[in-house]
């Protein structure tokens, strides 16, 4: 299989938060990278285009895009 990431990510397994439009979902970041992040959740209808992933264990806030669909998964962009 082709990698079409433009750089490789870390496995990790944190949890975080997705926040848009005054919601928020749990969610656990299971790969991230310089530019982006692999997140999963318990049901991605409703999340849209344009997010904030918050990782809890950081402090870390980040506004990101969501670039791909799978499931119960998620492809952030950081922007």
């Amino acid at each position: 299989m082709n990698e079409r990431r433009e750089t490789r990510r870390q496995r990790v397994f944190k949890a975080g938060t997705i926040e848009f439009e005054g919601a928020g979902v749990d969610c656990t970041i299971r790969n991230v990278s310089p530019i982006g992040a692999g997140l999963e959740v318990a049901n991605p209808v409703g999340i849209p285009h344009e997010i904030t992933l918050n990782v809890l264990t950081q402090h870390l806030s980040r506004h990101c895009y969501v670039v791909w669909r799978k499931e119960n998964r998620l492809g952030v962009m950081f922007s």
